[in-house]
């Protein structure tokens, strides 16, 4: 694994662990500690705060995606690397699962709040975790890729989606995200359904993705360039970090300007992964 992989898979793995510590972390105090001070809206504002924290301090590296069920619908577009798709699912389960073994280690057994388990039969639970995700990567292809939304304002949509999203928590826990699930799931051993917060999250996004993309071969704004790598916010560039012997106005200079040969080098990875295929 080069450097620069290895930069996007820790960033994907920091991301996460962020996203599952404050946001079911804040289920699980409220619930076992807080006796239902923070209420439902206080675990929305939550999940808000930590993906958009997240979301802000990890695009400009990996591109935040923070969850399986992006990646997988961005690389089923041609908007990701194949060779990338396992090691960032990989990431993101790991700092998922350090999240919700370090909430165990605090919080003891009421890590199981933090746990997504569904509160209705499981044909309306895939219905709806498949509609969340669903309307979570419309969100997501739609602020990524239009260049007229500023990174700051696709961090905002994105995060204000998941929040409010988190509402409806009551119903299956709101996951979208199979990692979320898995971390509490792996501290608490909750494992009924957790089939469900797979399958649903990857088959809502993937579908999503497929009607956007074939909407963007009929006019649709859509990043121009197929093979562009995709985050949250747009186009990942990658990052020129600055020696640790720069100067402060060389260290400005060298991380405003991204390395094109680098993100031609991605591009390429894309091609040369669907050429095969």
């Amino acid at each position: 694994m080069n450097d620069e992989r290895l930069r996007r898979c820790v960033s994907e793995a920091a991301g996460t662990f962020i996203l599952v510590l404050i946001g079911p972390g804040a289920a699980a105090v409220d619930r076992s500690f807080a006796h239902g001070t923070l209420g439902t809206v206080g675990v929305g504002l939550a999940f808000f705060f930590a993906l958009l924290a997240g979301i802000v301090a990890f695009a400009p590296v990996s591109g935040a995606h923070l969850n399986p069920a992006v990646t997988i619908a961005f690389w089923s577009i041609r908007r990701f690397p194949a060779r990338d798709v396992a090691p960032y699912v990989l990431a993101q389960c790991v700092g998922a699962t350090l999240a919700a073994v370090a909430l165990h280690a605090v919080l003891g057994n009421a890590i199981l709040a933090a746990a997504t388990i569904p509160a209705i039969p499981l044909l309306p639970s895939f219905g709806v975790e498949f509609v969340f995700s669903a309307v979570l990567m419309a969100v997501i292809l739609r602020v990524s890729g239009d260049v007229r939304v500023s990174p700051g304002l696709a961090a905002l949509s994105i995060a204000a989606c998941v929040g409010g999203l988190a509402l409806l928590g009551a119903l299956t826990g709101s996951s979208m995200n199979p990692a979320r699930s898995l971390g509490p799931a792996v501290a608490a051993s909750a494992w009924r359904a957790h089939w469900l917060y797979w399958a649903a999250p990857i088959a809502g996004m993937v579908v999503v993705a497929w009607a956007y993309e074939m909407l963007g071969r009929r006019g649709a704004t859509l990043e121009p360039r197929p093979t562009t790598t995709l985050g949250v916010e747009g186009p990942i560039r990658p990052v020129d970090f600055p020696s640790p012997h720069s100067t402060y106005s060389e260290a400005r200079v060298e991380s405003s300007s991204p390395s094109l040969t680098a993100e031609r080098r991605i591009d390429n990875e894309i091609h040369d992964d669907h050429q095969g295929q």
